[in-house]
């Protein structure tokens, strides 16, 4: 299928994690490979756009619109805390759906409410928690703890995170057999004190440290909770220096009615033109 330019796009940014979003209602990329493609030219910095992601809105039978959520190296996530607060408002602003939507993504349908220009997100329920296990990072016992949010979600706690090694720690437990065959995203936490935490996260898929990760906060804050260290709602300051609020209900061991609230920033909205894809595999997209 051959692409018609300009294509319309819009830049967006939740809490630093930043996303490109089009609406794909009408198709012009025939399948995933080719998403794939598009997402990793696009998504490329100082090349094209540059983001951590791509978001395509598309029709949806069961819900207001389903999204394809593909990370920067091209990989598809079934589920995106930040990035799904930006299609939420990215879909009432263009009016593709009301203030309060469903949307479905992989994780499953997603509940929103767009309010200015926050949007508060209920969750899918996060399940497979896994409290207090020691595996070898870079040849030294440490204790993690784990809990699918939607995508999977090791976390390690310490006094300060400001000196973590993310990037060195989060390749090897991003990648760590323990977390085989899907791989993890990892998230450093360190204590703010009251019910707030500090969370750095090596995203799987940018294979790097974004400026915010909505599923590793929900995540973080309610492995928190579980081991008694804060109550909800919980208050989490991301490497941006933002802030988001994960609100939950802790019964037997078990976390529902989980939410997660904070920003949606429009940044730009603007059209690509060839030069944008042109480090596109030439077989991306036909």
């Amino acid at each position: 299928m051959a692409l018609s330019f300009p294509i319309p796009f819009t830049k967006m940014s939740g809490a630093g994690n930043d996303f490109i979003l089009i609406d794909h209602r009408t198709p012009f990329l025939p399948n995933i490979p080719a998403m794939q493609g598009f997402a990793r030219a696009v998504c490329e910095r100082k090349f094209s756009v540059g983001a951590d992601g791509l978001i395509l809105i598309e029709n949806a039978e069961d819900a207001d619109f389903r999204w394809q959520f593909i990370n920067a190296d091209g990989s598809v996530a079934e589920m995106c805390g930040n990035g799904a607060r930006c299609a939420a408002r990215f879909a009432y602003d263009k009016g593709i759906a009301p203030a309060k939507m469903r949307f479905a993504t992989l994780a499953g349908i997603i509940e929103a409410e767009v309010v200015d220009h926050a949007v508060k997100l209920r969750m899918t329920p996060p399940h497979s928690p896994r409290l207090g296990e020691t595996i070898s990072v870079e040849g030294q016992p440490q204790t993690v703890h784990s809990l699918n949010t939607g995508v999977p979600h090791a976390v390690l706690f310490m006094a300060d995170n400001a000196q973590a090694p993310v990037l060195e720690w989060g390749r090897t437990i991003r990648f760590h057999q323990h977390f085989q065959p899907a791989g993890t995203n990892v998230n450093f936490v360190a204590p703010l004190g009251g019910n707030r935490l500090s969370v750095r996260t090596y995203e799987r898929g940018v294979e790097g440290e974004t400026m915010a990760c909505g599923t590793g906060a929900v995540a973080s804050a309610i492995i928190a909770g579980l081991l008694g260290q804060v109550q909800p709602p919980v208050t989490v300051t991301t490497s941006g220096r933002e802030e988001l609020i994960i609100h939950y209900r802790l019964a037997g061991g078990v976390a529902d009615e989980v939410f997660l609230e904070g920003p949606a920033n429009v940044i730009y909205e603007g059209q690509l033109h060839p030069e944008a894809l042109r480090r596109m595999a030439a077989d991306s997209v036909r």
